[in-house]
C-alpha cells in the first residue's frame, strides 16, 4: 500500500519542479520558494556547472559551453521547435501505442482515433504558422505607416532611432536582438517558435496556445474515461468489495483501485498526469495573454509599465522625503519621523506623497471588443493602413 503514496509524492515533486522552472518567475510567486527553485534550476545549477568544466577541464572548456550557450540563447536556433516536435510525436506515439487498444470502450467512442489526429495536424498547423509567419517586420519601406498607426504615449515610448536599423522606431516596436530586426508591435521572442511575436503574427500565437491548452485537456480526459471504462469492464470494484470484503467507500476503495491500475495500466496514469500539468501550464498562458490582448498590451509593454512605476514610486519617495527633511526645521527641533513600515503603511492606509498612486495610462486600450479585432486583424492588414501606404 505505500507505493501509490510514493508515486503520489514523486508525481508533487516532479510537478513542483516542472512549474518551478516554466513559471518560477512569474509576479505570483514573487519571494516564495517557487521563485527560488527556479532560480536555482536556471541559473544556481548553470554557474556551478562551469565552475566545475573549468576545474575539471580549464578555460577552454568553459569557453566552449559559453559559446553553446551564446547559439542556444542569443542567436536564431531550431532548438526548441526540434524538441516541441519530437515531445508531440513520441508523445502522440505513446498514446496510440498504449490507449487505442481501449478505443473504443465503456465510455469513449471510435470516433476518437480520427478526431485525435484532427486535433494534432490543427496543432501542428497553428505552430507552422506561428513559427514562419512574419511577426510585422519594420522597414525603411514601411516605417511611414507604422509610425501612423499608433501614436507615441510620451511615458514608455518616445519618438528615437532604432541604433541597429538606423530608422525611427514606431510606438510600440522594438529591436529584437536575437533576430536582429525591428518588430512592430511587439510582445516577445519566444525560442519555441524560433520567431518574434509581434503584430502580424500574435494571432496564430495566441490561438496556439489556447488549441494546445485544450488539447492537453482533451488528452487528459480521454485518458481518465479509458481508465474508468476498464475499471467498469474488468467490475474492480464489484470484486474487491463482494470477493475481497473491501468497504464500499472512497478511503476504501482508493488505495486498492489506485494500485490495480498502477499496475495494469500505469502508461496511461503517467500521460494523463503529465497531460493534465501541461494543460494547467497552458492554462495560465492562455489567461495571461488573453489578459494582453483584451487590454490592449503586450508582454513588453507590461515590463515597461512595471519599471516606469517603479521609478516613479522612487521618485515620490525622494520627493517625500526631501518634504519631510525640509519640514523637520521647525521651531520646537521636531525631528521627521522615519517612514512607516510597509504593514503599517498599509492598515493605516495613510496618503503621504510617496504613497500616491502612481496611474497606468495605456492609450491603446480602446476596449476589449476593438482590442480583440486588433489582434485578429492587425492594422497594417487593414484598408485605411494600405490606402495609407499608397498616399
Amino acid at each position: 500500500m505505500d507505493v501509490p503514496w510514493l508515486l503520489v509524492a514523486h508525481g508533487s515533486v516532479t510537478a513542483l519542479v516542472v512549474v518551478s522552472f516554466l513559471c518560477g518567475q512569474w509576479p505570483i510567486f514573487e519571494g516564495t520558494f517557487v521563485q527560488r527553485i527556479n532560480h536555482f534550476l536556471t541559473f544556481g545549477i548553470y554557474h556551478h556547472f562551469l565552475r566545475l568544466v573549468h576545474a575539471a577541464c580549464g578555460t577552454g572548456a568553459r569557453d566552449l559551453v559559453l559559446g553553446v550557450e551564446q547559439y542556444c540563447c542569443e542567436r536564431p536556433n531550431p532548438i526548441l521547435q526540434v524538441f516541441y516536435v519530437a515531445l508531440i510525436g513520441v508523445t502522440y506515439f505513446i498514446i496510440i501505442q498504449t490507449s487505442f487498444q481501449y478505443i473504443p470502450g465503456y465510455y469513449v467512442s471510435g470516433s476518437h482515433r480520427y478526431l485525435s489526429i484532427v486535433a494534432v495536424a490543427i496543432g501542428a498547423l497553428l505552430f507552422v504558422l506561428t513559427s514562419f509567419s512574419d511577426p510585422g517586420t519594420v522597414t525603411a519601406e514601411n516605417v511611414s505607416q507604422y509610425l501612423s498607426a499608433y501614436p507615441y504615449d510620451n511615458i514608455i515610448f518616445e519618438e528615437k532611432e532604432c541604433s541597429t536599423c538606423k530608422i525611427t522606431r514606431p510606438a510600440r516596436a522594438k529591436h529584437c536582438r536575437i533576430c536582429d530586426i525591428c518588430v512592430a508591435r511587439f510582445d516577445h521572442h519566444c525560442g519555441w517558435m524560433n520567431n518574434c511575436i509581434g503584430e502580424k503574427n500574435n494571432r496564430y500565437f495566441l490561438a496556439f496556445l489556447v488549441w494546445h491548452f485544450l488539447l492537453c485537456l482533451y488528452g487528459a480526459i480521454i485518458i481518465g474515461f479509458i481508465l474508468a471504462g476498464e475499471l467498469k469492464e474488468k467490475k474492480v470494484v464489484y470484486i474487491l468489495t463482494v470477493y475481497y470484503g473491501i468497504d464500499n467507500s472512497f478511503s476504501g476503495l482508493f488505495p486498492h483501485v489506485a494500485q490495480w491500475l498502477l499496475a495494469v495500466h500505469n502508461t496511461q496514469i503517467l500521460l494523463s498526469v503529465f497531460l493534465a500539468i501541461i494543460s494547467l501550464l497552458l492554462g495560465g498562458f492562455c489567461a495571461y495573454h488573453t489578459h494582453l490582448c483584451l487590454t490592449n498590451t503586450t508582454t513588453n509593454e507590461t515590463f515597461k509599465w512595471q519599471d516606469y512605476i517603479a521609478w516613479m514610486k522612487k521618485e515620490n519617495e525622494a520627493k517625500a522625503a526631501a518634504t519631510c527633511k525640509a519640514s523637520s526645521n521647525t521651531a520646537n527641533g521636531e525631528v521627521c519621523k522615519s517612514q512607516p513600515r510597509k504593514w503599517k503603511a498599509f492598515f493605516s492606509r495613510s496618503h503621504t506623497q510617496a504613497d500616491e498612486t502612481v496611474v497606468k495610462n495605456n492609450i491603446y486600450d480602446r476596449g476589449m471588443i476593438r482590442n480583440l479585432c486588433e489582434v485578429f486583424v492587425p492594422l497594417s492588414e487593414r484598408w485605411s493602413f494600405s490606402r495609407r501606404k499608397l498616399d
